[in-house]
């Protein structure tokens, strides 16, 4: 008997498309919540939907599938059992309402955008730019690789595709020509430092624009709700209330990886060089270059809200529209076909997983659970008796913190953001909720700076070889205090100084 389950065990290890052991795991783990005892305040309906929620979120971290299959799977489980309605069919329609979020459109449409970077090789060219321009030091091609990063992070929220698809080969690639190798034990020439800053300057740029990486507009849609709409985070107020705080942790970050984790060649001629010769290769812009460009400032300026500005609110036009106008931009001018759309898996991938996710935050503030749990928080910390203040700095600690038990960002804002933001919007005064709020939006990024697996960008890098867990983290951990402490100071004065508290 004992052989045969055995047997029946690694046969389906090898052939189902999940990691069976994990899966296990999540199963158990569901089952085990669905029979513990409702808890006071909560239907069974609404605890189910928590076993179902904290299941998918157990089963991303664990990586069981991928997280697109798991979605599908939440979505299947929620309309099956009906925790939110009493029929199957309002149960669907439960399950896919948020697949028509405008939200959810605008960054897959900006995904779609996005591939014409690689496809035009205007992203490389960008990188390449920076570097002749500032690499006679090792610090300045770190600099080079921190603006390319700042110039690609409005039009590409995959902060994956951005930092690990197009800026790191062009790190690497410097780091090779300067004999900077892991396989034969000299990554610290160069690597090490080099691959710091590609991460840094990914997850900081990833906090200025809501387009920068794929969790911003959920993190947009919680703020929306914690304040019944009256505070609502539109691209241009995400980019302007980021700008100051962001260019300063952008400005500084080079120089303290460069204590942190110094590099052994200070200076760096060649590279100039090198990315002369890359960009000699490579010829004068392409039209399908030059249509990018065109298409990235239109999008600027539209998404800045400048025609509004000059012509009055009729011309006003919302971010997905814009996108969408992109997209159709590029379409028909060949820069990218309908067949780059259809094989860009990541932008539909997205569509699922992050509906689903989108979906069951929405339910689960609905049945009351964000409430009840919200209360309970809010509790713990006036039975602690402290004051709002010093609630407000554990909550963002708390929620920036706790990022080392996730490996996803997605998974981690989905899971607390909400809760969190509803108990310091009870807790802060009317006059300090936007600044609590807006620490909140920045440590939702902040915190990826902590682990080689917190976002998608940092295995690609740390599975490079140039950087040693330790340091990784310890770097992380150092930036991560440092850019809360910079919004904190600077980035509450700058806010101050628009009004917003």
């Amino acid at each position: 008997m004992f052989a045969k389950l055995r047997d029946a065990f690694l046969y389906f290890n090898k052939v189902v498309p999940f990691r069976l052991k994990p899966a296990i795991i999540t199963t158990l783990f569901l089952v085990v919540m669905l029979l513990l005892p409702v808890p006071a305040g909560l239907t069974p309906k609404a605890w189910a939907l928590v076993a179902i929620f904290l299941t998918t979120i157990l089963a991303i971290i664990l990586k069981v599938m991928p997280i697109g299959v798991m979605a599908m799977m939440a979505m299947t489980i929620l309309a099956l059992s009906q925790v939110t309605a009493t029929s199957s069919k309002a149960a669907i329609a439960d399950a896919l309402a948020s697949l028509s979020n405008p939200l959810i459109w605008l960054i897959v449409v900006a995904i779609l955008i996005s591939r014409g970077l690689k496809k035009t090789g205007l992203g490389n060219r960008m990188g390449l730019i920076f570097i002749s321009l500032l690499g006679r030091k090792t610090v300045g091609i770190g600099y080079g690789l921190a603006v390319c990063e700042l110039m690609l992070a409005p039009f590409t929220p995959s902060n994956t595709a951005r930092g690990g698809g197009i800026v790191h080969p062009i790190m690497k690639s410097i780091a090779s020509a300067f004999g900077s190798d892991p396989a034969q034990g000299t990554e610290r020439k160069m690597g090490t430092y080099l691959s710091l800053v590609n991460m840094h300057a990914n997850t900081i740029t990833s906090g200025m624009f809501i387009t920068a990486t794929a969790p911003n507009p959920l993190v947009v849609d919680y703020v929306a709700r914690v304040t019944n709409q009256s505070f609502h985070l539109s691209w241009t107020t995400w980019a302007l209330c980021m700008l100051l705080p962001g260019l300063a942790c952008l400005l500084l970050m080079p120089l303290a990886i460069a204590l942190l984790a110094p590099p052994e060649v200070k200076a760096t001629p060649d590279a100039i060089g090198y990315a002369r010769g890359e960009l000699k290769r490579m010829g004068p812009l392409s039209g399908s270059e030059k249509v990018m460009i065109g298409t990235f400032l239109l999008l600027l300026v539209l998404w800045a809200n400048l025609p509004a500005m000059v012509f009055g609110p009729a011309f006003t036009l919302d971010p997905t529209v814009v996108a969408f106008l992109g997209l159709f931009i590029l379409i028909i001018t060949g820069t990218i076909d309908w067949d780059d759309v259809l094989s860009e898996k990541s932008a539909w991938d997205t569509l699922i997983w992050f509906g689903a996710l989108v979906m069951m935050a929405e339910q689960l503030n609905k049945t009351g659970v964000i409430a009840w749990f919200s209360e309970m928080l809010k509790n713990a910390i006036l039975s602690a008796g402290m004051g709002w203040e010093m609630a407000a700095g554990l909550l963002v600690l708390l929620f920036v913190f706790s990022h080392y038990f996730f490996a996803s960002t997605t998974a981690h804002i989905s899971a607390m953001m909400l809760a969190f933001l509803t108990v310091g919007v009870a807790l802060v005064p009317p006059a300090y909720v936007v600044p609590f709020l807006l620490m909140m939006t920045a440590g939702s990024t902040i915190m990826m700076t902590l682990t080689h697996y917190a976002t998608g960008t940092s295995p690609i890098i740390f599975g490079s070889g140039y950087v040693p867990l330790g340091t990784w983290w310890r770097v992380g951990f150092i930036m991560c205090v440092a850019e809360l402490a910079i919004y904190a100071v600077l980035g509450n004065l700058w806010w101050k100084l628009l009004g917003y508290w």
